[in-house]
């Protein structure tokens, strides 16, 4: 097809299908028109057949036709294609040599991204000898300035620049998403965003953790060695000629009219709770309290900022640790794709710079080192759901602990000082080390997870498997009768669509305060927990599940649209909370809830024994000497009542409060 007929036919479409949208736009002073590929496939096949083939001369082409087209005033306006055929559609790694020059659509997640910074479009030059005005058009292959080779008049240096025109331009990496990679590493390519898909609004949709569709055109750059040398191996990019958000943000979900009726009906439905639980996961047989935990963090609780610039946070945080087979995999990926940004990884694959943040160098296109965000970044405001999470290293779980308190990840590497924001509620599930989860273990020593990092969980739950031959009949007929039988009922009741937009509305609409009658309770409660402790009784609750109780209650009551938190918001707070003690914080010596054996660290009956052990330790070295031998301090602590001495001593060991001078004999730090 010759370059006047494409110009005649696109012209004839654009009068036909586009014109009211074009006019309207040029008005606005819109500078692209944004049109659906189907349409132009439908009009004319070959046409669009060409544009798919060669994009690059062809798209110059189109916006020439615009202005074959009577228009209220005359602009420049840029073609962008979506909805483009299934045939141009591919996955990073399936690129090839044979796709350079076609367009593409690819999909992925940003995982890094420049600022926008200004680019020279194209530079005039005068001739030093004529004076004639020569142009020269830059492109982003261009890493350096490109001047005239020479003039008319025979000139070829010398030359004056007299004028430029820039646009801005942008450039981002984005990866396979998470789903389409599992046991592979996933594939990574750049993106050149120029002109108007830099805009502000735009910017936001392709800011880190965004996932998007691409459509544009693939071209190969050399690749430069650390001298700036051309290679024979080349780089390739996608020059974007649009860009689609696969995931709506939070502020971009449309809620009409009749949305809005569905939701304020559902809010004002006395059965919501049930209705909602009923909608997370109902091929998952009971559960019930879980789930109403991980609803109420969808929810999530109202953070805040104190007149002293304190802040509080109002993500929840939940643990979930089980025995094999419970569910908690499916539980997690279904909450994860339920709100927007949420992610699922598995702790088995994760170290810290990946759920943080992290420095790379990339000269090539970035220019030097630039930040790199990691899982907790891409999921602000939402969820991340880190299953396996006692597979994740250790070292690498101290980089979870300011996220998870402050809401925020500081970091300081190669002249980067930054900090980036995190408001993610996490959502965590491991197995215990023993394999089953024991009652009557503290969780320390069945899960290696830092106790400060425990103890930033709002609420911890056990999945047990225990056979019980009434429950385990209706586990097993519920399961035949989601996945043979009734399986229009596996269904959740309340939509996933609305719910998302349900969730959205109570989030950014709905800010409940406090009542005095909620508070006392909430209050009552703490004290009454408070008083149990003393003396050589356990300490059962502390401010961190004190502030917890008051997010449980604010989500609790954005899931009824109030405006105030009432008594029933109150109590069902802490009726979770006392499941989540009395799963991780019973003791069976002292049958109290110990708070520090929920959050990992040394109980109250373990202090006690200590402190037995060292006055036997300190009786013993004021008679027999420095050095004292363990047969002797055994024989003594047990005649005082302490049975499990080696585990004691073992602790007293590893935490430096007594040292083994030689074997088989102790002596006092």
């Amino acid at each position: 097809m010759k370059r006047e007929d494409i110009i005649d036919k696109f012209s004839e479409f654009l009068r036909y299908e586009c014109y009211k949208d074009l006019a309207l736009g040029i008005t606005e002073g819109k500078k692209s028109l944004q049109i659906d590929f189907s349409l132009v496939d439908k009009f004319d096949p070959l046409l669009a057949d060409i544009i798919l083939e060669k994009p690059e001369e062809t798209l110059s082409i189109l916006e020439e036709s615009v202005e074959q087209i009577d228009l209220p005033q005359k602009e420049k306006v840029h073609i962008r294609f979506f909805n483009t055929p299934e045939t141009s559609k591919i996955r990073i790694r399936n690129i090839r040599a044979k796709h350079i020059g076609k367009m593409l659509c690819v999909d992925g997640i940003v995982k890094r991204a420049s600022e926008v910074r200004p680019e020279i479009a194209e530079i005039n030059f005068e001739c030093p000898e004529c004076g004639k005005i020569i142009t020269v058009i830059q492109t982003e292959k261009d890493k350096t300035v490109k001047s005239p080779g020479r003039c008319e008049c025979g000139c070829r240096r010398g030359f004056k620049q007299v004028g430029q025109s820039l646009y801005d331009a942008r450039w981002v990496t984005i990866e396979e998403p998470f789903e389409i990679t599992t046991g592979e590493r996933p594939s990574e390519i750049m993106v050149y965003l120029k002109e108007d898909l830099t805009s502000p609004r735009m910017r936001n949709k392709t800011d880190p953790g965004n996932r998007i569709k691409v459509i544009g055109i693939l071209k190969e750059v050399p690749k430069r060695t650390v001298r700036g040398k051309k290679t024979r191996q080349m780089e390739i990019l996608l020059d974007a000629n649009n860009i689609e958000a696969v995931e709506v943000e939070w502020d971009e979900l449309e809620i009409d009219p009749e949305d809005e009726k569905k939701i304020l009906k559902l809010a004002k439905d006395p059965l919501i709770y049930d209705k909602l639980i009923a909608s997370l996961a109902p091929t998952m047989y009971g559960m019930d309290e879980i789930k109403l935990a991980i609803v109420l963090q969808l929810f999530g609780g109202e953070r805040k900022i104190l007149k002293d610039g304190t802040r509080i946070r109002g993500n929840i945080h939940v643990l979930l640790i089980g025995d094999p087979s419970a569910g908690k995999s499916q539980l997690m990926q279904l909450t994860s794709r339920m709100i927007p940004r949420a992610k699922y990884v598995s702790g088995r694959g994760v170290t810290g710079a990946g759920l943080t943040a992290t420095v790379i160098k990339d000269e090539q296109f970035l220019g030097g080192w630039v930040l790199e965000a990691g899982a907790l970044v891409m999921c602000n405001n939402s969820v991340c759901a880190i299953d396996e999470f006692s597979q994740v290293a250790p070292h690498d779980q101290v980089a979870l602990q300011e996220a998870m308190s402050l809401g925020t990840i500081s970091i300081a590497k190669a002249s980067i000082v930054a900090t980036l924001p995190a408001q993610t509620a996490i959502l965590a599930g491991g197995n215990p080390k023993l394999g089953r989860f024991d009652p009557y273990i503290p969780i320390r020593e069945q899960i290696p997870i830092n106790e400060v990092l425990l103890s930033r969980f709002d609420l911890k739950f056990a999945l047990r498997d225990v056979p019980n031959p009434e429950a385990d009949a209706k586990l097993a007929e519920h399961i035949l009768r989601m996945r043979h039988f009734e399986e229009e009922k596996a269904k959740p009741v309340i939509e996933p669509e609305l719910l998302r937009k349900y969730i959205a509305y109570a989030r950014t609409q709905i800010h409940p305060t406090m009542t005095k009658r909620a508070a006392s309770v909430i209050k009552d409660f703490y004290l009454k927990m408070r008083t149990k402790a003393g003396g050589e009784a356990p300490v059962s609750i502390t401010l961190r599940q004190y502030e917890a109780l008051m997010r449980l209650a604010e989500a609790s009551a954005k899931i009824r649209f109030s405006d105030k938190i009432e008594l029933k918001d109150a109590e069902r707070a802490i009726t979770l909370m006392k499941t989540s003690l009395r799963q991780f914080g019973f003791d069976p010596e002292t049958g109290m809830i110990d708070i520090d054996r929920a959050e990992g660290t040394m109980t109250s009956v373990q202090r006690s024994k200590i402190r037995i052990i060292l006055d036997v330790i300190n009786e013993l070295t004021s008679i027999i000497g420095k050095t004292i031998p363990i047969e002797e301090v055994a024989r003594r602590v047990r005649e005082e009542g302490v049975d499990n001495f080696d585990d004691i001593l073992r602790r007293m060991l590893n935490e430096g409060l007594i040292f083994s001078p030689k074997p088989n004999f102790l002596q006092k730090v």
